[in-house]
C-alpha cells in the first residue's frame, strides 16, 4: 500500500511542477472558446445566425436565376 502512495505522490508532484501540461490545457481552453464562437455565429440549425442569412440569400439567388431564365 505504501508503494502505491509513494508512486501517486511522486506522480502528482511531477504533474504540479510540469509547465507543459499547463500550456496544453490553455490550448484546450482556447479551442473550446473558438468552437463556442463558431457555434454562436453559425447557429446549430439553419434557422439562426449566419445559417439563416445564407439560406435566405441562396433562396433569393435561385428565384432571380429562375426568373431570368
Amino acid at each position: 500500500m505504501l508503494k502505491y502512495y509513494v508512486k501517486t505522490k511522486a506522480a502528482l508532484t511531477l504533474l504540479r511542477t510540469d509547465k507543459d501540461g499547463v500550456v496544453s490545457f490553455e490550448y484546450v481552453i482556447v479551442a473550446a472558446c473558438i468552437v463556442a464562437a463558431v457555434t454562436a455565429a453559425f447557429g446549430t440549425t439553419t434557422g439562426t445566425g449566419i445559417g439563416a442569412a445564407l439560406t435566405t440569400a441562396i433562396g433569393s439567388l435561385t428565384t432571380a436565376v429562375t426568373a431570368a431564365a
